[in-house]
This record gives C-alpha cells, sequence and structure tokens, in this order.
C-alpha cells in the first residue's frame, strides 16, 4: 500500500470514528433531555451517567476508526480523539470566545487515551476475524 493510499485509508477511518462518536453524542443528548424534561431527574444526579456514557462514545468511535483502519490502533484512535476534542475546543472558543479550564483539560485528556484504547481493540478485533477466515 502506497503513501498516499495509506494516508487516505486513515483519513477516512478517523472520519468514521469521529461521524460516529457525534452521532452517539447526539442521541444520547436527547435521550438525557427527554429524561431531563419528563421526569424529575436533576441534571446532577445524572453527571455520573452522562460522564460514562461520554466515555463510552469516545471509545466505541475509537473502536470504529481503529476496525476500519485496520492497523496501528493507537495512533487512529487517538487521532479520532484529538479530532474530536478539536472541535470542541474550536466550537468553544469561536461559539462562547472561552479556552479550556484545567477540568476540561483532564477530561478531554481521558478522551483521547479511551479513544485510542477503543483504537487498540478494534484492531485487533477486525485483524483477528479476517485472519481467521
Amino acid at each position: 500500500m502506497d503513501k498516499i493510499e495509506e494516508s487516505k485509508n486513515y483519513g477516512s477511518a478517523i472520519l468514521f470514528g469521529v461521524i460516529s462518536i457525534f452521532t452517539l453524542a447526539i442521541i444520547t443528548s436527547l435521550i438525557f433531555s427527554f429524561i431531563l424534561r419528563f421526569t424529575s431527574a436533576q441534571e446532577s444526579s445524572l453527571q455520573f451517567i452522562i460522564t460514562a456514557v461520554s466515555f463510552v462514545t469516545l471509545f466505541v468511535g475509537g473502536f470504529i476508526s481503529g476496525g476500519k483502519g485496520k492497523q496501528k490502533g493507537w495512533l487512529l484512535g487517538g487521532l479520532t480523539g484529538l479530532v474530536y476534542s478539536l472541535i470542541i475546543f474550536l466550537f468553544q472558543y469561536l461559539g462562547y470566545d472561552r479556552l479550556f479550564n484545567m477540568e476540561q483539560i483532564i477530561y478531554h485528556t481521558c478522551f483521547i487515551l479511551t479513544a485510542m484504547m477503543g483504537g487498540i481493540l478494534g484492531v485487533n478485533m477486525t485483524t483477528s476475524k479476517t485472519r481467521n477466515a
């Protein structure tokens, strides 16, 4: 595989991962907004669950990008998490004129590491299937 084709494959894998992250985020946001609207639950009582779902979403995005790329899962997952964090940062900076605070930096660092782990597992799950076939 030449370098240009490999770069396109990596870019496609990262794009699929980021799209899946935002799709899952939109779906879960809609679910949580319905829960908050139609029940007596408070946002503070769901904070841990929302955070856990965020990490699962980043893991799934990394998993998808690693599975699509079929190699270097740590790189694909890490770049997927980095692109996600960069989009969130740009949205916050350009839209609200605020930088990340220390808590957000820690969260996004953990998001990138979680997506990296998902990418590693995604590569290993898909390559083991192709080896057995």
